[in-house]
């Protein structure tokens, strides 16, 4: 992503890709040739160094040990403390990066990746950092060719990002905008930091925090399950409202054709052409249990049924701007760096969707692994309800729905499918009416190969999609359903990774990934070799 203007670092003189035309006044060649000397960057520093730290130092004190800090309640001083405290945190970072530039000597050899040594040293050159206490400004020497951009080694030591909000700036804007919308979260980081960043900002701080969620995962040792216990698999779809010019080309047209609004007023569900499919993945760890139809229909409270399969090593991935077979691709790559050599029993549980079950059946060919798809029972026991209201309107259908529903855990699908139609078919109900029965049938029919409940159920497998149907609630519902939200691309897409992420339990160690990352583009990237000059 790149940042806005207004995120940008600002230099206050000139720019690091700034290129130099020829010989100026402040260079080294203008000075006395392209080997002459240099003045340090910071002759304007106090030799004495922290001066404003400790002048802001001593005016904190002076005035705890007044007569005005005598007179104010606990409230008062700490608010009071809080605000004269950041200043003087701010004064000694600035003092810091001030002794640095005083101190900083030239380096002879900076070559940039074209092959080019920078020459020319010029002093002088600085830019704002917008951090956690406050602004500061970060002077450096200047690397120069002729036809070239400058480099900064300085700015290399100290991992400076491009853009004008440092990565503290930026890690609060991913801790706090995946819990609340950005405008709530440019106020929890004004009230941590005492600095105001406007939503744009926090929106596209968020995005450059999530760049690196792919990588990070490609090269994460992930954790090692027991040879025994299952691999399971899932996957999910999850519609948010978008703005127009970020709905998918097929969506936006259904609802240009649509014609215009009706006047009554819609839930969200309900209102067409305004959602994108949000693809989640699953991946968890679960020792076997076995059990039986009883224990999945008990008939009584005193039966207790025996516990399911645990969800152990959680793992989640969420896309907006990747297709199903994307994700499901991220998906199989967890599982496979779980299970290298195929040992384990890998199942994947579905809620029917066609798509999904031919991407799950395609990259398992693909990878040469076999993977055993499992229809979520939740969904099979939804249509049979369905089924029962329109087949018995005037009675209680308790009873008939648990017989069928356990005739299909038997594995009795198709059966209960030609029960479903022979029932319909004997009560003459007209096809608008028998519609939910049919659609039973069928599905129960087109799903059979995947409904085989009794192998499931003494193999130990789970077979209901509750960890995904969870994750979908917690990586999208709960954050990007909330009222009156309608998301552009980049701001769903990196709420849907950071949420991933902190889901995962894994927001530290990224963030020391991503921070690396950031070193290894921006700086390194721009040097011979990758090698950056080690400054003094």
């Amino acid at each position: 992503m790149t940042a806005d203007l207004d995120t940008r670092c600002g230099e206050l003189y000139p720019s690091g890709s700034e290129v130099l035309p020829s010989e100026q006044p402040g260079s080294d060649a203008a000075a006395g040739g392209e080997d002459g000397g240099v003045s340090s960057c910071g002759d304007s520093v106090d030799p004495a160094g922290f001066a404003a730290s400790r002048e802001q130092f001593a005016s904190l004190v002076g005035f705890l040990d007044g007569a005005d800090a005598a007179g104010l309640s606990h409230a008062e001083l700490e608010e009071r403390l809080d605000r004269d405290g950041r200043e003087l945190l701010r004064r000694l970072l600035a003092d810091h990066l001030a002794l640095r530039t005083l101190r900083e000597q030239r380096v002879d050899q900076v070559i940039g990746d074209e092959g080019t040594r920078r020459g020319r040293v010029e002093s002088g050159h600085a830019r704002a950092l917008e951090t956690v206490f406050g602004t500061v400004t970060v002077g450096r020497l200047a690397y120069r060719a002729p036809g070239l951009g400058n480099l900064h080694p300085a700015d290399a030591a100290l991992n400076l990002p491009v853009e004008r909000h440092s990565h503290g700036l930026r890690k609060l804007a991913a801790l706090e905008s995946p819990r609340g919308s950005f405008a709530a979260a440019a106020d929890a980081i004004e009230r941590q930091t005492g600095v105001r960043l406007g939503k744009r900002q926090v929106e596209e701080l968020a995005g450059l925090a999530a760049v690196d969620f792919e990588d990070f995962y490609a090269q994460r040792r992930a954790p090692r399950g027991k040879d025994g216990d299952l691999l399971v698999l899932s996957a999910d779809g999850k519609g948010i409202v978008m703005r127009p010019d970020a709905l998918r080309t097929a969506t936006a047209t259904r609802r240009a054709r649509a014609g215009p609004k009706p006047k009554a007023r819609l839930a969200g569900a309900e209102k067409p052409g305004c959602k994108r499919m949000a693809e989640i993945g699953a991946v968890y760890d679960a020792t076997p249990a076995p059990r039986t139809t009883a224990d999945i229909l008990a008939r009584d409270d005193n039966h207790g049924p025996a516990p399911g399969p645990v969800a152990t090593n959680k793992w989640l991935c969420a896309s907006i701007v990747k297709n199903t077979g994307t994700v499901i691709k991220h998906v199989f790559g967890e599982a496979d760096r779980r299970d290298p050599k195929h040992r384990r029993t890998w199942v994947a549980l579905v809620d029917g969707n066609n798509h999904q079950i031919q991407r799950i059946k395609a990259e398992a060919k693909a990878r040469n692994v076999k993977v055993t798809i499992v229809v979520d029972f939740i969904h099979v026991l939804e249509y049979l309800w369905n089924a029962a209201g329109c087949l018995f309107p005037d009675l209680n259908p308790a009873e008939w729905v648990h017989l069928q529903a356990t005739r299909v855990l038997e594995g009795h699908a198709t059966k209960v499918a030609g029960t479903i139609r022979r029932t319909a078919t004997n009560r003459r109900l007209d096809p608008a009416t028998r519609k939910p029965a049919d659609d039973a049938a069928n599905y129960l029919t087109s799903k059979a190969p995947y409904l085989d409940y009794p192998t499931a159920l003494a193999s130990g497998w789970p077979i209901a999609t509750g960890i995904i149907e969870g994750a979908c609630r917690h990586l999208v519902k709960d954050r990007m359903d909330i009222t009156g939200a309608r998301w552009g691309l980049a701001g769903a897409e990196a709420i849907l990774k950071l949420r991933a992420i902190k889901a995962n339990g894994d927001f530290e160690p990224y963030w020391q990934y991503h921070l690396a990352q950031e070193r290894d583009h921006i700086h390194q990237a721009r040097y011979h070799n990758h090698l950056i000059p080690q400054i003094t």
